[in-house]
């Protein structure tokens, strides 16, 4: 693969496609368009009633951006359910240099001061690209996510990109179309201007759940049709 700027990747993005690499052992880059497009509505998020008690309950603090490269480095980590990881050191120092410019964000998850959890991802316009997510505590990345999805419909994003879909993401409410489908939805919001600072509520979990649902943008119109 040649050179791999993070404006190459931006664009990368914008066209629908992404890197990966086959280990983290493996040096080698290779460009991803998957013919199903994972992606959880943004009004459709799945909080299950234990979910829901978690995070009224305040069971972790949560953070953005506080410690973006421990989260990617626990991202790429190998653990007992998973021996390999798709994110080798090229996509470390790639998405490290996207969040410096302001273009790539984490979302943690602490408890007792020790990282528990959490996410990151690309943002272009109104889109929010998610990369990968862990857990080191019971539902720690999924508190995460919930408290992305607020963030993300507080700021004016229209969609959330999971890229691939499994059984987990599956039970919290994600869903797979066509690439076709997934490129006329994504390309019109890609110059939208959406906010991902716009939300101050991480510690008040009425407002956490309560934009999770769709918050005050709970009326406007699906993209999934």
């Amino acid at each position: 693969m040649s050179t791999i700027t993070p404006q190459v990747l931006l664009r990368a993005y914008a066209a629908g496609i992404f890197p990966m690499a086959e280990s983290a052992e493996d040096s080698a880059l290779y460009w991803v368009e998957p013919e199903e497009r994972g992606i959880i509505p943004l009004d459709g998020l799945v909080i299950s009633r234990s979910l829901r008690k978690r995070v009224r309950h305040a069971d972790f603090e949560v953070t953005v951006d506080r410690d973006f490269p421990a989260v990617i480095a626990a991202c790429a980590e190998k653990r007992p359910e998973r021996r390999s990881t798709w994110i080798n050191s090229r996509i470390v120092a790639l998405y490290t240099q996207l969040h410096r410019l302001g273009c790539c964000h984490s979302v943690e998850c602490w408890r007792d001061g020790q990282l528990a959890g959490g996410l990151y991802g690309v943002r272009i316009g109104g889109v929010f690209f998610g990369e990968s997510m862990f857990s080191r505590a019971t539902d720690a990345s999924k508190v995460a996510l919930v408290h992305l999805v607020a963030r993300l419909n507080c700021g004016g994003f229209r969609l959330l990109d999971a890229q691939f879909i499994n059984p987990h993401l599956e039970r919290l409410g994600a869903i797979s179309i066509p690439r076709a489908a997934y490129q006329e939805q994504m390309e019109p919001l890609l110059g939208l201007e959406a906010d991902f600072a716009a939300f101050r509520g991480d510690r008040d979990p009425d407002a956490v759940l309560r934009w999770a649902a769709g918050g005050q943008s709970s009326g406007s119109p699906s993209f999934l049709t």
